[in-house]
Parts: structure tokens; C-alpha cells; sequence
């Protein structure tokens, strides 16, 4: 088992020793896999490498300030025609997560995995994952610092995002006096905390707030009060005119109600495809609980898809969470 020193080494040399990248993020991707993305990319730039940064699908609007943003190719709109033999992976979970983008991936693909994710499996020829980290943002700051490169305010900038999103600005349980370290650093390095603070956590726009309207109109909860979980339908998105990224947040509006364990967002994809949203106040492993659906996560905050009904997703998952509590 390596060190996570001995890892950081490993990512340095597979980033030295090739060239001509995919850097790619999760599927729908939030605040740490676009600021894991473009800091990629940053690291990539500094050692003078050809990259090409791609996701799925498009980027959140509010988080298109970041330096490099404007250069992942959303390839719903922009496929590529080529494969690539080296390709780097962020906030990534497990490898199914990377969505379509796999199919520029060579046969053979050498794939350097950098993840936070405790339900991540190692997949790849190298891996960088810290399952105590808060974000895979905290990850790249301790590659930024093993190569040496001059911090500036855009990359760091780009960290803090991923840490102030990742950790709900700074609330959630993963908020480590290390966490708290590094962003006093990233701010030290010119980062206007509040000013990103309100572009990512606090402003909404008037889609989001209609989808939210919609969302919480479907309250349901337990009759013991401890599972909580609200539900969206292409209906709804379509009447809201919102967009996936509209959806960020909702879950933790029935997890946050006062005796909720465990608070869910079940999406609707289609009349036999549900995602699921689940967060918990501590006493159930929500990670453990996605991964026995496909899916996976942190112990408080996880996810998973499930091809069935929405009556049927329903039951399936609140009876697995009956069950844990």
C-alpha cells in the first residue's frame, strides 16, 4: 500500500513523463470537479504539456470565471475526433462517472485517478486518492506545492472553489483544521473570499428558485420524521426552465429540517430512470447505502441511479434507509 507521499510522486511522474492529455470530471459536474479540471490543466500549462479538458456535458454558468473554464470542450456540442492514450481523471468516484467521454479514451489508456471519494476502487495505472480529504481541490493543492510552481490568485482562486463547494462554505463535517489552513493560504494569495462565497453559494437564479418551489411542493417525510425527501420531474424542469445545475443544493433542504436523518432529491430522467440525492445528519452511511445501488459517494453526502419508476425508486430507497436506522 503506497504512502499518500509516495502517491503524490507517482501522479508528479505520470504528468512529467507523458504528454498530450484528456483531462476529464465527472459527469454533471459541480464546483470541485471544474475547479479539480482547470487546475489540471494549470499544471499541465506550467510544464509546457499539450491537454485538451472535456466533460459530458456543459459547465455550471456561475462557475465559468475560472481561469481555463472557457477551454472544456462540452462534448454534447463539440465531439472530438480523436482518442488519446494518457488521460487524467479528477473527482471521479469510479470510473463510470467519466460518462461518455470514455469513448476518447485509447483501448489502452494510461489514466492517472485523482479523487477524495472513500468509494473510490483505485481504478487506473496510477492513483492519487485521499479518502480524508474534504475535496479533490485539497488534493491538487499538495500537487500544485510537490512541483514548486509560484502560486497565483486565478489557480488558487480555483482551489478555493473546490473547497468552499465542496465543504457547503465551510459547514459540513469535512471542514478539517487543514481545510481551514489552506484556505487561509489561498486567501493570503489574493482570493476575495465573500466575493466567490456569493457567486457560488449564495446567489440563485430565478429557474433555480422556481425549481426549488416545485421541488419542495413534493415534501414527503416518514412518519417517525427521520427520512425526508422531495422529488423533480422533466415537468417541473421544463415548466422552471432550469437546467441541471438548477438542481445543486435542493437535497439538503429535507435534510436540514429539524429530527431528518437522512434527506433525498430523487430526479426524474425518464419513466424508468431516477437519480438519487441522498444526505445524512451522521447516523447512516449514505455512501455505503448508493454504493449497494451503483452508485457511491461520502458517508454524508452520496449518489446513485436507478432504472426504475419513480414509485418504485421511492420505496426501494426508503426502505433501505429504514432499514439502517
Amino acid at each position: 500500500m503506497q504512502t499518500y507521499e509516495q502517491s503524490l510522486e507517482q501522479a508528479k511522474q505520470f504528468l512529467l513523463e507523458h504528454d498530450d492529455y484528456l483531462v476529464v470530471s465527472h459527469i454533471q459536474p459541480d464546483g470541485d470537479a471544474v475547479s479539480s479540471t482547470v487546475a489540471v490543466g494549470w499544471l499541465l500549462s506550467c510544464l509546457g504539456k499539450k491537454f485538451t479538458l472535456i466533460n459530458e456535458g456543459p459547465i455550471p454558468e456561475r462557475m465559468r470565471f475560472l481561469l481555463l473554464a472557457d477551454q472544456i470542450v462540452n462534448m454534447e456540442e463539440q465531439p472530438l475526433d480523436r482518442t488519446f492514450k494518457h488521460v487524467v481523471c479528477v473527482d471521479c468516484a469510479d470510473f463510470a462517472r467519466v460518462g461518455q467521454t470514455a469513448r476518447y479514451f485509447e483501448e489502452d489508456a494510461l489514466i492517472l485517478n485523482i479523487d477524495h471519494h472513500p468509494t473510490n476502487n483505485g481504478y487506473g495505472s496510477a492513483a492519487l486518492v485521499k479518502p480524508d480529504a474534504a475535496a479533490t481541490a485539497e488534493i491538487l493543492h499538495d500537487l500544485i506545492d510537490a512541483f514548486g510552481f509560484k502560486w497565483t490568485t486565478d489557480i488558487a482562486s480555483a482551489i478555493y472553489t473546490g473547497l468552499l463547494t465542496d465543504t457547503g462554505g465551510f459547514r459540513y463535517s469535512n471542514t478539517s483544521p487543514r481545510v481551514m489552513s489552506i484556505a487561509s493560504e489561498l486567501l493570503g494569495y489574493g482570493v476575495n473570499g465573500p466575493e466567490l462565497c456569493e457567486t457560488l453559494l449564495e446567489s440563485m437564479t430565478l429557474p433555480q428558485m422556481k425549481v426549488l418551489v416545485k421541488a419542495l411542493s413534493t415534501m414527503e417525510m416518514t412518519p417517525d420524521g427521520k427520512i425526508c425527501w422531495v422529488y423533480v420531474t422533466p415537468e417541473h424542469m421544463k415548466e422552471a426552465g432550469a437546467a441541471n445545475e438548477d438542481l445543486e443544493g435542493i437535497v439538503n433542504y429535507p435534510r436540514n429540517i429539524q429530527g431528518v436523518e437522512v434527506g433525498i432529491l430523487f430526479k426524474v430522467i425518464h419513466d424508468q430512470a431516477v437519480k438519487v440525492s441522498l444526505r445524512s445528519a451522521g447516523k447512516v452511511d449514505v455512501a455505503a447505502l448508493a454504493q449497494s445501488f451503483g452508485g457511491g459517494g461520502h458517508v454524508r453526502a452520496a449518489g446513485c441511479r436507478l432504472e426504475a419508476s419513480l414509485e418504485s425508486s421511492i420505496e426501494q430507497v426508503i426502505e433501505r434507509v429504514k432499514s439502517l436506522l
